[in-house]
């Protein structure tokens, strides 16, 4: 039941969104859900009531599980959901308030606003995909990320959490919570995960297996697991499942998506029909024509996101454009680039852009990768030879490029 304050407050955000957009200043959901939440500071907590929410949380991923989240738990009705990725509480806010009469809701949320956010929307299922080393001088330390989320799981008791088992820091954050279930997401980066979160112990891996030197910490037995065409679930449960999504990293989103939404009700076979379909997610993946050439478009973020997203880049391409920007949202700080593995990109040229492409350049070359430097991405584009391009770009930069494509 939303106040007669609360009514008063979404007005004016949806007046405000209406004119960012009419002004050509953008979509205006962060400007509505702003002005809406400074009017009315409860206004999340009321769109939220009476709703079952799934909240997706992590460090890489949550947009594009979110929205196969959504997509599966459309089998069971009208679904709220940030799709556009704004995941803190304004984008929040916009989101629940554009469908206010939607029974369920799957919500991408900031690692660190999770808590809070749960507080407010109280969700039926919180999916924890993955923790890893993101842009330190903007995030933060990681081990304090994960006790913020465990602090925060312990408030929600009865809450299902759909946790990636092959993950440390998120079995960690689940480890104590009553009803998890464990999905077997997969995930290649283990870098940030030497150490136990709880005991500072080593962590010992054994093929998919890990667990804490010296303590019962160790990774769970999955409820739901994969391989390159199936999806198996509880009670023998085994379901074909082919994605538009390229990676094994998409193939343990999807995982957990299905999970989540059959923790709500969803059939199975349907939820894993409607991932199956989800082919873009606000931009990322999508192929455009750009003159004689095919582009496709991946965004990494953070070493971690770096590494799959590279890992996805078709060896048959005519041109590889990587882009790095060194914006607020970025992370100003760029020495991560020197934990990428681009020493794989050898063997074919590729071509520097973005505000930081000489950064980026510097890096290329101590990998002995040869490349040509071109700031402007879509000049870089235009560089290559004729064919399908792709092109790896980090936030800001996807973000540019994408407005451009359009």
């Amino acid at each position: 039941m939303i106040t007669a304050r609360g009514r008063l407050a979404l007005a004016a955000g949806s007046t405000a969104r209406w004119a960012s957009r009419v002004t050509g200043r953008g979509a205006g959901a962060m400007i509505g859900g702003l002005i809406a939440m400074t009017l009315d500071r409860s206004i999340l907590r009321q769109l939220g009531q009476g709703r079952r929410s799934v909240v997706v949380t992590g460090t890489n991923g949550k947009s594009t599980t979110t929205r196969m989240a959504a997509a599966a738990l459309a089998t069971l009705g009208d679904v709220a959901t940030n799709a556009e990725g704004a995941n803190m509480d304004a984008g929040l806010v916009a989101a629940l308030a554009a469908r206010r009469d939607a029974a369920l809701a799957a919500l991408e949320v900031d690692e660190m606003h999770v808590p809070h956010v749960s507080d407010a929307v109280d969700p039926a299922v919180i999916v924890l995909l993955n923790l890893s080393r993101d842009q330190l001088d903007r995030v933060g330390e990681i081990n304090h990320i994960e006790r913020t989320l465990r602090a925060g799981l312990a408030r929600h008791p009865d809450a299902v959490v759909v946790a990636n088992c092959d993950d440390v820091l998120m079995t960690s954050a689940a480890y104590d919570c009553p009803n998890v279930v464990w999905v077997a997401a997969g995930g290649s980066w283990s870098n940030d995960s030497v150490s136990c979160p709880r005991s500072g112990e080593i962590i010992v891996r054994e093929g998919s297996d890990w667990s804490s030197t010296g303590t019962d910490f160790k990774r769970p037995s999955p409820q739901w697991w994969f391989d390159e065409k199936t999806l198996y679930g509880p009670d023998g449960l085994a379901l074909p499942m082919t994605l538009a999504l390229p990676g094994a990293v998409n193939r343990g989103n999807a995982a957990q998506a299905v999970a989540a939404a059959v923790t709500l009700g969803a059939d199975p076979v349907a939820a894993v029909a409607a991932v199956s379909g989800v082919d873009e997610v606000a931009g990322r993946y999508r192929t455009v024509r750009v003159g004689d050439h095919t582009v496709r478009v991946l965004l990494a973020k953070n070493p971690a996101g770096w590494q799959e997203a590279l890992s996805m880049v078709d060896p048959s391409a005519a041109g590889v454009v990587i882009s790095v920007n060194g914006q607020v949202p970025d992370g100003e700080d760029l020495s991560w680039l020197w934990d990428v593995n681009f020493e794989h990109f050898v063997e074919r040229p590729v071509v520097a852009a973005g505000e930081r492409g000489t950064d980026l350049a510097v890096r290329l070359g101590y990998a002995g990768v040869g490349h040509t430097l071109v700031h402007d991405t879509m000049a870089a584009i235009a560089s290559c030879p004729a064919g399908h391009v792709e092109v790896v770009a980090n936030y800001t930069a996807f973000l540019q490029l994408n407005r451009r494509l359009s």
